[in-house]
């Protein structure tokens, strides 16, 4: 019968809040005027949902005595959870009030739900006004509450009611979702009293709770909106450089739902109700995210975070709470409506849903929610895009008619003219067919009477000369880079460029060359419409395109026509020590630039021409400034700080990695890599980013490429340490099941390495082949000679060493030409044969990039 009692007055008029999937519903139970035994208990009963069953079950109950007085009046101000900064758990936590009808003061008492499902204690303190309007339960738990224009608090830390030091003519109260989360009170402050103007001046005013710090409210929320903004939800703060970096939800007296980053209003939504009064976030999982707000006299209204678009809304609410209530692991809001508790039972008229597929009702009909249709403009939208689409596929298909209509024009010209030759006639042109073809060669007379002295004259021994258009050195650490800038034709294979450095040595005329290492990098190639200062990243590849064929291309560069389109450009470094050429104070150099140079474009590469070209001096001053522009000032677009990005590509060691995530997205590694501390992108190579550090030794460059969502590779340009340091850090920010494997071959092994390591195993395995074929014989004679004896006597030993005699002369002879078991040489022909393949092959394709080149 008692048990019976206290439900019924818990089902009256329940608050109710949500934890660990499970709701938790509680009420005072106050004593009646006429029974003296009675007493104001706080009353709590915890139910978990069973879907089997589609009904919420008791899970646990308790109740509390908070006063023995028959005059005191006990009510709720506000349930709400919390977390407990001392046990580091999300607890719930309930706000009563009592008063005394004689006394004129408020005892407001704080409890908590502990895990054992007892009310415990947390504060307790008086007031001389009772709470009402802007309650806040917060993390610590901490209890925030304004009054006649100031805001107070008070916690297990701050032991006391303490005020905030300054009046707010408005105020909003707000946690971030930081490490250590600080809460805040954002507000108005009036300067009306030191202004010496009869105008009064309003600021944003922002205050940490726990530290007393004042900080710049409009990052967080701009001037205007402190005035209408009657909830608000932190979603990310970070501090950055001293600067705090928000991104934040707040809804409005207006009727909007609004985006801030930073304090600027990114997005906004108009929703259908007024006086909002909480926002709550539904993490569906895959499917999105979800804003819920609730409204005053029970409506709710769901928003997606994506589209910034009502997704659906409800009336007649009683409460919506966020939880994971079926167990699945994401988030599903429970929505429990108002004329609950006719029949006298607790959460008998609810609706558990995350509008993805998700849904459990229980007294309502699947039209409870109603939702929004798209706005109308997004119809046009669709529409505009669709007809783009259409008109696009239009335009390519009747580009690809026209070509086939000239293919075939072209087929029977070609098949007509062929068979006039056949039948030895002239073929006859019109000038219309002639319209809108190229010819491979010029056909007129002088050109027939001309090409026989041109068979002699038009395969010159040595192609044009490539053209240095500048040449440049920077100084780094120990080394120092020497670049050159050619424009040269395709006849230069890439692979046979090279620098080197000579410079005097003492009083003696020879020269002394210096050892260096050469790198070869494409530069853009000149449009025709450019001019000769223009350029773009200096490390990119460029393919050259040609509406002309390629045979009359061929001719045109032949005969030596100037910007013509089969030129190209590049940049060959070569890096030395700079410690042998520091002898004295001031250095110079002669560079000189080796190339071979083919015949024609189908002569062999049996037969290259070398050739040297002398393109200039250095000076190398130990006393000038060896500060690049790029290090200070990556931003810069000039040939100055394209030198220095080939400078550092020829210097810095490069490792290539390739990034695999089989069971996660890699997420925005490159956006994760330029918030680290002294990142820049480089603005004439913006796909290298460039983390400079006050070491020169760590100085880096990064470069990635996103394959796929889940694959990418990552190029490091740096010494080994930082690239190792570096590694670790991206470690711990890649999903746990990511796997980083070095890219072996790529660029650092080039196919004449390859090419000579074949040929280096080839030598190797032929000395072991012929080595295993002698040793069998060997072992024999080893054999039979320590099966000699020595006998006794002189006769017969001076007979045993005329034979031994005998048989080291025969062996002597065998060895000349050598006897070998059949079995051991086919294996040896068979093994050698498989060597020699894989060598062949290497030459294959180093015969190919060389033709290529």
């Amino acid at each position: 019968m008692m048990e019976g009692l206290q439900s019924e007055d818990l089902y009256q008029n329940p608050h109710r809040l949500s934890v660990c999937g499970k709701i938790i519903l509680f009420n005072c139970k106050r004593a009646s005027a006429t029974n003296d035994n009675e007493r104001s208990e706080l009353l709590f009963c915890c139910f978990s949902f069973k879907r089997e069953h589609n009904v919420f079950l008791k899970a646990a109950d308790g109740a509390a005595v908070i006063s023995r007085k028959r005059s005191a009046h006990v009510d709720i101000v506000r349930c709400k959870c919390a977390i407990d900064v001392q046990k580091r758990l999300n607890i719930p936590c309930v706000l009563v009030t009592k008063k005394s009808d004689k006394a004129g003061s408020f005892h407001y008492s704080l409890l908590t739900v502990s895990s054992s499902h007892r009310l415990e204690p947390c504060l307790e303190f008086k007031l001389p006004y009772e709470m009402k309007g802007n309650v806040s339960i917060l993390q610590g738990p901490t209890v925030l509450w304004s009054h006649a224009g100031s805001v107070f608090y008070t916690s297990l830390q701050a032991g006391e009611v303490k005020q905030i030091p300054f009046q707010l003519s408005h105020s909003v109260f707000g946690e971030l979702p930081l490490q250590k989360g600080e809460i805040f009170v954002l507000g108005l402050q009036n300067f009306s009293e030191q202004c010496s103007d009869t105008q009064s001046t309003t600021q944003t005013v922002g205050y940490f709770v726990e530290s007393g710090h004042m900080f710049n409210g409009s990052m967080i929320l701009p001037h205007p909106y402190i005035y209408i903004t009657r909830c608000i939800l932190v979603l990310s703060a970070d501090k950055v450089e001293g600067a705090l970096k928000s991104a934040v939800v707040a809804a409005t007296s207006t009727r909007q739902l609004v985006y801030f980053e930073n304090g600027i209003v990114k997005d906004t939504c108009q929703v259908p109700f007024e006086q909002p009064e909480d926002i709550q976030v539904v993490n569906t999982g895959r499917n999105g995210v979800l804003f819920v707000i609730s409204f005053h006299q029970g409506h709710v209204c769901a928003i997606w975070k994506e589209t910034f678009h009502i997704a659906s809304h409800w009336s007649g609410v009683s409460s919506v709470h966020v939880d994971d209530f079926l167990g699945c692991g994401t988030d599903q809001m429970l929505l429990v409506f108002k004329d609950e508790g006719v029949s006298g039972q607790a959460l008998e008229n609810f609706i558990i849903t995350d509008l993805c597929g998700v849904s459990y009702s229980r007294g309502q009909d699947s039209g409870a929610a109603t939702s929004s249709p798209p706005p109308p403009e997004n119809y046009l939208l669709t529409l505009r895009a669709l007809e783009s689409r259409l008109q696009s596929g239009l335009t390519v298909l009747q580009e690809l008619q026209r070509e086939v209509r000239v293919k075939e024009r072209v087929l029977q010209q070609s098949v007509r003219a062929l068979t006039d030759v056949v039948s030895e006639r002239e073929t006859t042109v019109t000038q219309h067919e002639q319209e809108g073809l190229i010819a491979l060669w010029d056909c007129d007379d002088e050109s027939k009477d001309e090409a026989l002295d041109d068979k002699t004259q038009d395969m010159p021994a040595v192609s044009s000369k490539p053209q240095v258009d500048k040449l440049w050195h920077r100084i780094t650490e120990d080394r120092m880079v020497v670049g050159v800038i050619l424009t040269t034709d395709g006849s230069v294979p890439v692979a046979s460029v090279s620098l080197s450095i000579l410079t005097e040595t003492g009083q003696s005329p020879t020269p002394a060359v210096i050892q260096t290492q050469s790198q070869v990098f494409w530069l853009p190639a000149f449009s025709p419409s450019s001019s000769s200062s223009s350029s773009s990243s200096s490390s990119s590849s460029y393919i050259s395109t040609s509406t002309e064929p390629a045979a009359k291309r061929s001719k045109q560069h032949n005969a030596g026509r100037p910007n013509d389109l089969n030129t190209c450009r590049l940049a060959v470094t070569a890096v030395t020590r700079l410690t042998p050429l520091l002898n004295s104070g001031c250095v110079k150099c002669h560079v000189m630039l080796h190339y071979v140079q083919r015949q024609d474009a189908f002569a062999f590469v049996s037969n290259p021409t070398p050739a040297i070209v002398l393109c200039g001096q250095v000076a190398i001053d130990i006393h000038s400034d060896f500060q690049t522009q790029m290090l200070t000032n990556p931003e810069l677009k000039t040939d100055e700080v394209k030198e220095d990005l080939l400078s550092l590509l020829a210097v810095l060691d490069r490792w290539v990695f390739h990034i695999d995530s089989p069971d996660h997205s890699l997420g925005d590694i490159d956006g994760w890599i330029q918030k680290r501390v002294g990142c820049k992108r480089i603005e004439v190579g913006p796909q290298y980013l460039l983390l400079n550090s006050s070491e020169p030794s760590a100085l880096m460059l990064l470069c990635w490429h996103q394959i796929t969502p889940f694959q990418g590779e990552l190029s490091v340009h740096s010494s080994q340490l930082p690239m190792l340091q570096f590694l670790d850090s991206l470690l711990a920010y890649l999903p746990a099941s990511c796997s980083i494997q070095s890219v072996k071959g790529t660029r650092g092994q080039c196919a004449a390495q390859i090419f000579s390591l074949a040929l280096e195993k080839e030598v190797v395995s032929l000395r072991e082949f012929v080595s295993l074929l002698l040793c069998g014989e060997q072992e024999d004679e080893e054999r039979s000679r320590g099966n000699t004896g020595h006998e006794q006597g002189s006769v017969e030993r001076l007979q045993r060493c005329r034979e031994v005699w005998q048989q080291d002369m025969e062996r002597s002879r065998i060895r000349l030409s050598p006897l070998v078991d059949v079995g051991k040489y086919r294996k040896f022909t068979q093994s050698l044969s498989a060597v020699q393949l894989d060598g062949d092959l290497a030459a294959l394709v180093e015969t190919q990039r060389t033709l290529h080149s």
